[in-house]
This record gives C-alpha cells, sequence and structure tokens, in this order.
C-alpha cells in the first residue's frame, strides 16, 4: 500500500516553491555601457534592480572598444553605445536584433577646465598658455569625434595638432582635466553636470554631429527577459529623469 503524504508536508513543498517563483523569474542582464553614460547607467541601474527583479550588470569602455569585445564574442545581452553607427554595424553584422534599436539619450559636449574662470567661451582656445588640451580618442570614442570637429569648425584644429592628450574614452578624458594633466579638454556633458566647480563652456549643438546614443538587443540575448525588460525600463519616466539630471536630452 503506497504511503499517503501528509497534508502539512504537501502545503510545506508548495509554500517553498511559491516563494522561490520570483527569483526563478529573475534574471541579470549584462549591459555594455559607452563611458560618457557611467553615472546615469549606474543610477538607471539601482531603479531597474529596485523596480524588478531582475539584475543589470555593467561594463563602461568607449564605443568602440565595446564594440570590438562584441564584435570578438565578449557575454554581453545589451550595448549602450555613444553613437548610432556601432549599433548598426552590430546589426549588420548579424550581431543584434534590428527591431529592438532606438536612441535612448542625446548627448551634449562642454569645454571644461578645473580652474574657475579660465573658460568664458571658445575665445580660450585661442590663448598661449594652455599647454595641452584634452579629448577622448576620435577613432573610437563618440565624443571624440565631436571634439575634433569643434575645433575644426572653430578653425583650431591645426593650432592644437601638436597639443592634444587623447584619452581611451571620454572618462580618461575627464581624469586627465580634473587632476590638472591637462589645463582643459572637451568632456561629456553629463560628467560635470550637478556641480559649478571650475569653469566650462557648453558647445552648441550645431558645432558637430549630433551625439545620438542608441541602444540595442544583443541576438543572445534574444529570448532574455531580463535585457528586454532592461531595454523597456530604459524608455520610461524613471530612466527620463536620470537622463535629464545628467544633463542629456531625451532620445528621439
Amino acid at each position: 500500500m503506497r504511503p499517503t503524504a501528509h497534508p502539512l508536508s504537501t502545503l510545506a513543498v508548495f509554500l517553498l516553491l511559491l516563494g522561490a517563483a520570483p527569483a526563478a523569474l529573475a534574471g541579470e542582464v549584462r549591459v555594455a555601457v559607452a563611458a560618457n553614460f557611467t553615472d546615469a547607467a549606474k543610477e538607471i541601474g539601482t531603479a531597474f534592480d529596485a523596480a524588478t527583479d531582475h539584475t543589470a550588470v555593467f561594463s563602461f569602455a568607449s564605443t568602440g572598444q565595446l564594440f570590438t569585445q562584441i564584435a570578438g564574442g565578449a557575454p554581453f545581452d545589451v550595448f549602450l553605445a555613444a553613437d548610432r553607427a556601432r549599433p548598426q554595424r552590430a546589426i549588420d553584422d548579424g550581431l543584434a536584433d534590428p527591431d529592438s534599436r532606438f536612441t535612448y539619450a542625446q548627448g551634449r559636449l562642454a569645454l571644461y577646465s578645473r580652474e574657475p574662470g579660465l573658460v568664458t567661451g571658445p575665445d580660450v582656445l585661442d590663448r598661449t598658455d594652455l599647454g595641452r588640451l584634452a579629448i577622448a580618442n576620435p577613432e573610437t570614442a563618440p565624443y571624440g569625434a565631436a571634439a575634433v570637429q569643434v575645433l575644426a569648425n572653430l578653425g583650431k584644429r591645426e593650432r592644437f595638432d601638436d597639443h592634444l592628450v587623447r584619452g581611451a574614452n571620454i572618462a580618461q578624458t575627464f581624469q586627465f582635466v580634473a587632476t590638472g594633466n591637462a589645463r582643459l579638454g572637451f568632456v561629456a556633458a553629463s560628467q560635470i553636470a550637478g556641480h559649478e566647480d571650475g569653469s566650462r563652456w557648453m558647445v552648441p549643438d550645431q558645432l558637430h554631429t549630433p551625439i545620438a546614443q542608441d541602444a540595442v538587443l544583443l541576438k543572445a540575448a534574444a529570448d532574455q527577459s531580463a535585457a528586454r525588460a532592461f531595454l523597456a525600463f530604459l524608455k520610461g519616466p524613471q530612466a527620463a529623469e536620470v537622463l535629464d539630471k545628467y544633463g542629456y536630452a531625451p532620445g528621439g
């Protein structure tokens, strides 16, 4: 005769499974993020973790470096670039879902110095005592490419040919300026949002190609609910508040 399960034992197993259900649905999304978006991404990630059963794990580097890693098989689920070109290349190369791409933010560029009163406008670039000017590597970082366009449009490109220090990404570029290794540099506006230290000039958008920052779901995560939930969250009102806080214009 088969023994009868005790009703309390059955109830205990049911409650255990019920309690485990949310954890079973929880997931981790691995996000490759352009360096300019570091602080904003961390804040959005914290809000995402609190609002969902998922966890966002970020890796930060220049857009070009991240694309190279993705093309080499790095295990990322979502790509938040600082341009539109690399997400499109990821789609063209069969690495990303073509229906998932959207512009999550519009970046802004600033000329910044930690010295109060030094930067009052583009005329500071006429000074002969500046030393080196910091920019991000224009080959891999869209903010660096934008900085080169600004110098060209202001007629200052040749003047600084031998006086540029290039950061591997915009985060390193900002460190050059913040530590005084360069008296001034072109940085992301998001890096100096929320404080008035030093001096700055917000570069007019018409002096460079718009810094439209696109997001895309990578093919390896096509069926991953955590990745799709993160992209949906990035389009929502909580993320929009963070974008505004860090000086980004909303995506279009």
